[in-house]
């Protein structure tokens, strides 16, 4: 009689080919050149590098619940705004470092979404739809609201002030929101891959797949539905607090519900059921409405349909899914840049050692 145990040595060599595969070397490689990037380029275009890092965050949430759980959610944008305010209440009424606003914006976020995610994804498909979408139409209604005025500021909003480097480090205010951003921002996409492909991460996608199949094998649909959903608000009101602490203002207005389309959309473009469809959607929303009107002041947004169209005609599986079908030739090439560049051929041979 054999006892099966675990085959530790499988488990090394697998991680040790993981860290030492070129994709993770131009990973990060990539990563370094987006720590050189403030040092190059201006505050603005620096500024909109973190808007991205933002709404990268704020889409993975959405990707979560809707790609990986197959759950579609029009009220993200309600999270976006309660992350938001959080950090803006807690900034202006109590004094609070804004670093120390983000544990307590998350906890929040992730709280609500829990809450609301037990009732209302029992609805499931279009009326789930329709409840998400409902929230996002009630949230600017509900800040502009006299009720709520002395900790909103209602109509008005609320100011904030732009952080500056902390020790003194020689780094403008936009630079150094933009690395405290980045930090984030790789933390969140880290624990995003971990989550989706552990035990809750194929949980939640055999709900997807198959919802009678996964209760017959076990899996608490109810529980693991509202929890992702909860996470999922957690991401988005993360992003919240870090868009209000880049923007320098909160206020009702700003948290529409496009905010909760556009979001949809950029996860969408990028590749629904993605981790780095996330980045691509986020980059997609921070520069294309730009791009549409400097051609057209007079029709900006029939354009930017157009744009939308062709992607979902020639990718419709988004930008992550496109780069994924070129899979082989990618890898060839990646495998070709690390071994051409020094920099990144040095960092694969200390991985390799490291490992």
């Amino acid at each position: 009689m054999s006892i099966a145990v675990p085959d530790t040595e499988t488990k090394i060599a697998g991680r040790s080919a993981l860290l030492n595969s070129p994709r993770t070397v131009l990973c990060l490689g990539g990563l370094a050149a987006a720590c050189l990037l403030p040092f190059v380029l201006s505050n603005y275009q620096v500024f909109q590098l973190t808007l991205v890092l933002v709404m990268a965050i704020a889409i993975l949430g959405v990707n979560l619940v809707t790609g990986y759980n197959g759950q579609i959610s029009l009220g993200h944008g309600a999270f976006y705004a309660i992350g938001a305010y959080v950090t803006a209440i807690l900034m202006s009424k109590a004094g609070v470092a804004y670093w120390a606003t983000l544990p307590v914006s998350a906890v929040v976020c992730l709280t609500v979404g829990f809450l609301f995610g037990f009732p209302a994804l029992r609805l499931g498909g279009h009326n789930l739809a329709l409840a998400t979408f409902a929230l996002a139409v009630a949230a600017p209604q509900i800040l502009k609201s006299s009720t709520f005025e002395f900790w909103t500021g209602g109509v008005q909003g609320i100011p904030l002030a732009k952080p500056t480097a902390p020790f003194g480090m020689p780094l403008t205010e936009d630079s150094w929101l933009y690395f405290f951003t980045l930090s984030i921002a790789v933390v969140m996409f880290l624990a995003a891959y971990n989550l989706v492909r552990g035990r809750t991460g194929r949980a939640i996608v055999a709900i997807r797949e198959n919802q009678l199949a996964a209760e017959a094998m076990g899996i608490n649909t109810s529980f693991y539905k509202a929890l992702i959903f909860g996470i999922s608000a957690m991401y988005t009101g993360l992003a919240g607090s870090l868009g209000a602490i880049a923007v320098q203002y909160v206020a009702p207005d700003s948290f529409t519900v496009f905010l909760s389309i556009s979001l949809l959309i950029g996860g969408v473009v990028g590749g629904i059921a993605s981790i780095s469809g996330a980045l691509y959607g986020a980059m997609f929303l921070q520069f294309v409405p730009d791009v549409t009107d400097s051609l057209s002041k007079a029709a900006p947004w029939a354009i930017y349909g157009l744009i939308l169209i062709l992607f979902m005609r020639f990718m419709p599986e988004g930008i992550a899914g496109f780069v994924a079908r070129l899979s082989p030739r990618r890898n060839a090439r990646v495998a070709y840049v690390v071994a051409r560049v020094p920099m990144l051929r040095a960092l694969r041979r200390w991985l390799g050692r490291e490992s």
